[in-house]
């Protein structure tokens, strides 16, 4: 029996979350002005500022530190309402360069650890902004003229820019903001086209016309959710900015970055802008993803997706509020309503897209590692695995089967026996996947690497301003870079991937290096002079510069110049990828990208970089993965037991346990390290490894269901918990545990040298996953035991979960009989489904290849329904149903009518075997 120890729980609390619903309300109709924002608080306001200058007086009279004379119109302004005017790093803001802008000047002292603070160079309340001078009615929403009769201090300001809103569906508000006379670059995205003004939307739009501003609300609470007015609107050619307040702290989202799960709010600054690097806290990673969620007061959610693919920053302050920074493009933002966070999430999927379904292996035990050095090297590993009978469906290779690091190649002599590698995989029915990359050598003797000379035939490859390949370095040496915004760039992909898979028949593809990354800054020929490489304001990019580690943002694609694509460029080259895929193999395609943006998820799955053999990067795994949940990429995993760095057997197992629960499950090493797949460590760490896959594998019907769910309508796979339990402010915050769906907890040891570890269940019963014991919870933090071999699995209440007895591949377990698990609610009922098909083929929920059964529990009955049958439903059977919280020990149990052996346990746990029901065959269990 596991024992629980109640612990005091400390929890987040939320700040005031009291919304003041600034000045007064505009309309859309009616021409006016808006009482300024910092007037318009009220008394709450009134007692900051009177805190303020209170504070500064004193300041002033004790010898403080210096602070000039301010006009009055500064010092109405709070200290966390301060939006700052001159956000260049590296510069020393003076008074007379803030001046200069037209801005207000006010030191402060510097923070802790050198992060940026309090802006000392911050905009005025009359600060000129644009005018709305005229809003008309469309079929869909409005259409706006924004003048601006001051210019700002930004090259190329934009004087006249158009306005468009689209009321699309009750939950979505379209808001798009561009040049009013010449078009501009927009993302080469494919979003939904509404037809009809949406009917009843659940939210309110108000305009703010001198200075234009955005009042966004929900009619519901009242709560508002976007109050543009707050600081001025700038639209440059290449600087567009535009803030908002918030409702809450309690934000998410924004990436790719290593942090909390929660973002900070104090003065911290995202920048998106992909980039080769080991994940670092406050560096911009591999991703740009745009879009944030929002926990409001009470439980409501909504989310804001800046659909632009321009370097951008976004800089949180605590008032609480928001600002947007981009380059280029335009000012294209999808808000989306909820109001449960779910809700959001699959509503912003509806706009960039559903995730691929995958393949049901790829949801098995995947290992790799850089530095097997031969193919002969890597089967060894295989055969060790299957020796133990460890469960594994895939091996992996990095570079070093390649020759000479060249895609479409491998080596003749350490990897030659690779073929046949291939083919013993697939004859124990495992696959093999193997690592691209995007840079082509271009140094190999004319006529003798058929990639460079057939894409240089073509003409497919990065250009320089001067119309020539762009030459940058990666792995093999001199390299061009393959332009997937070209279409036929595709098919030159195709054609060497058929080439290859002629002699190694791979099954998925691993695409590294893809934002692109790249040994020199920018080529070997540094780059050009120009606003494209060095633009009048560069966001806070890792290396200073937009070709720090990849090509000039001066290149030239088929589509745009680089300075636009950059963050596309993962995406492009996973979309060519999976494309080609399908062609070569005709099923689903399995695709894992380092670089990723919005929409990625109908083409690849992510994994989270070149993390390090520590605690704290297992730990950070899990904000990571959450994460890229919210961002339409449920197929997310991090390197298990670390990249770079040498493991330790107890930071292995530990990891292995959390990776096993990861959606996207790979154990991935470096070169030069010690081996960390399963069968280098002890016996009792290879069994703790060993048990946790084989759980794994026992629950990847409950998995591969979870992905079917997020493919067909975009819930998410792995969930926070306060996906589930919104008004719990005690979940606002938590990272260190996660759910798969709704119902399966996973309480993972983070730390070393421990044998016990905490978590927060939230109120309702829980059951152990393996005993079917249950603890009855008011929302609180226990204590549970946690030897080195054991993860914290629980079960919430009202769930029923398919599972099977698991073998060592994915395909073996299949054939297995299933369980079900069925977790009583206190009112005894349960719910559950399963989605059932070949596990590969294309399309097979359109084309209606698929079963889908619904479990249910009322009254002591268990049904369970065939909505939709195939046949691959009749090769399994239900052999075991396993019911946790039975209060009473049941009397009889009737299986249709029929009375069945059963037996029951002082846990409450009822049990009844050998069932032997086919899975395609509805059936009712009664107990008595």
């Amino acid at each position: 029996m596991k024992s629980y120890q109640k612990l005091t729980t400390t929890v987040p609390q939320p700040a005031a979350c009291r919304v003041e619903e600034e000045g007064a309300t505009p309309t859309p109709t009616g021409r006016g002005k808006l009482a300024p924002w910092w007037v318009g608080s009220g008394l709450l306001v009134a007692a900051v500022l009177l805190s303020t200058i209170t504070v500064w007086v004193l300041r002033q009279v004790s010898g403080g530190w210096p602070r000039p004379t301010l006009p009055p119109k500064c010092l109405l302004v709070p200290e966390s309402h301060r939006f700052d005017c001159y956000p260049e790093r590296h510069v020393v803001v003076t008074q007379e360069l803030c001046e200069s802008r037209g801005c207000c000047f006010m030191e402060s002292p510097p923070p802790a650890g050198g992060k940026r603070g309090v802006p000392w160079c911050f905009y005025p309340p009359d600060f000129p902004s644009y005018t709305l001078e005229t809003l008309n009615q469309t079929a869909l929403g409005m259409v706006g003229l924004l003048v601006r009769r001051e210019k700002a201090y930004y090259p190329q300001d934009i004087e006249m820019l158009r306005l468009d809103v689209e009321f699309q569906t009750d939950t979505r508000l379209h808001i798009k903001i561009t040049d009013a006379a010449n078009p501009r670059y927009e993302v080469p995205l494919e979003v939904p086209q509404v037809m009809k003004r949406a009917e009843n939307p659940i939210y309110s739009l108000d305009f703010s016309w001198d200075p234009f501003g955005v009042l966004l609300r929900r009619k519901a609470t009242g709560t508002v959710l976007l109050n543009t007015t707050v600081a001025p609107l700038i639209f440059a050619d290449q600087f567009l900015q535009i803030s908002t307040s918030l409702p809450s702290r309690f934000l998410y989202g924004l990436g790719e970055h290593r942090g909390t799960l929660l973002h900070s709010l104090d003065w911290s600054t995202l920048t998106l802008w992909a980039r080769d690097v080991a994940p670092t806290e406050s560096f911009n990673l591999y991703g740009a993803h745009p879009f944030y969620l929002l926990m409001e007061e009470g439980g409501d959610a909504h989310g804001v997706f800046l659909l632009n693919s321009n370097a951008i920053e976004v800089a949180l302050q605590p008032a609480p509020g928001l600002t947007w920074r981009t380059i280029g493009g335009v000012l294209d933002f999808y808000i989306f309503l909820g109001p449960d966070p779910n809700m959001v999430i699959q509503q912003y999927q509806q706009v960039i897209g559903f995730p691929a379904m995958p393949p049901l292996w790829a949801l098995s035990f995947h290992l790799c590692r850089w530095g097997y050095g031969s193919s002969n090297e890597t089967w060894e590993i295989v055969r060790a695995m299957r020796n133990y009978r460890i469960p594994q469906d895939v091996q992996w290779n990095d570079i070093d089967y390649m020759d000479g690091y060249r895609d479409f190649t491998f080596d003749p002599q350490k990897f030659a026996s690779l073929p046949s590698l291939v083919e013993d995989l697939h004859k124990h029915g495992q696959r093999y996947v193997m690592i691209l990359d995007p840079g082509i050598s271009s140094t190999n003797p004319r006529g003798s690497y058929w990639p460079f000379d057939e894409g240089l035939r073509r003409g497919l490859f990065l250009n320089t301003t001067q119309g020539q390949p762009l030459i940058g370095q990666v792995w093999p040496g001199y390299t061009a870079f393959a332009d997937f915004s070209n279409p036929d760039t595709h098919q030159w992909w195709l054609e060497n991937l058929q080439r290859f898979h002629a002699n190694v028949p791979f099954d998925g593809l691993w695409i590294d290096m893809n934002e692109p990354s790249n040994f020199m800054d920018g080529s070997e020929d540094g780059c050009p002079p120009g606003e494209l490489d060095s633009p009048p304001y560069t966001p806070a990019v890792l290396g200073d510069s937009l070709s720090a580690k990849t090509v000039c943002a001066s290149a030239k694609q088929k589509a745009s110049v680089h300075y636009n694509l950059h963050n596309l460029y993962g995406l492009m080259e996973a979309k060519a990828t999976a494309s080609a895929l399908i062609q070569i193999r005709g099923k689903r395609p399995f695709v894992i990208s380092r670089s990723t943006f919005p929409s990625q998820g109908q083409y690849s799955g992510h994994w989270l970089g070149d993390n390090r053999s520590q605690w704290k990067d297992m730990y950070y795994s899990i904000p990571g993965m959450l994460s890229f949940s919210l961002f339409g990429i449920p197929l997310v995993g991090a390197d298990i037991c670390g990249f770079s760095g040498s493991t330790s057997e107890e930071l292995c197992t530990r990891w292995m346990e959390l990776g096993a629960f990861y959606p996207f499950a790979r154990n991935h090493n470096t070169q030069n390290e010690k081996a960390q797949d399963p069968t280098a460590f002890s016996p009792a760490a290879r069994t703790a490894m060993k048990n946790v896959l084989l759980t794994r594998y026992s629950l990847l019907p409950f998995l591969y269901t979870l992905f079917h769910r997020a493919h067909l309508q975009g819930d998410t796979v792995a969930r926070p918990l306060f996906f589930e339990f919104p008004w719990d402010v005690a979940t606002l915050g938590l990272d260190r545990q996660f759910l798969w769906g709704r119902s399966l907890l996973v309480t993972p040891v983070l730390e070393p040298g421990v044998d016990s570890v905490t978590g927060y269940f939230p109120r309702g019963v829980w059951y152990d996953f393996y005993t079917g014991s249950s603890v009855n919870s008011s929302g609180e933090t226990l204590k549970m035991s946690a030897p080195l071999e054991h993860l914290n699995l629980h079960v919430r209440e009202g769930a029923i979960l398919p599972t099977q007895k698991p073998g060592t591949t994915s395909g073996a377990t299949r054939g297995n009989p299933m369980r079900l698990i069925v977790a009583l609610s206190s009112s005894t009922t349960a719910w559950g489904d399963l989605f059932w098909d070949d596990g590969e083929s294309l399309d097979t929920f359109e084309r209606g290849s698929y079963s889908y059964l619904v479990f249910n529990v009322t009254q002591n009955i268990f049904t369970s329904t065939v909505l939709h049958a195939s046949t691959e439903a009749t090769e399994v059977t239900i052999g075991i149903l396993s019911i946790f919280g039975v209060r009473e020990p049941p009397s009889k149990v009737l299986l249709n009518g029929q009375e069945r052996p059963f037996s029951y346990l002082d846990n409450q746990v009822l049990t009844v075997s050998d069932l032997g029901l086919s899975l395609s065959q509805g059936f009712s269990l009664r107990w008595l």
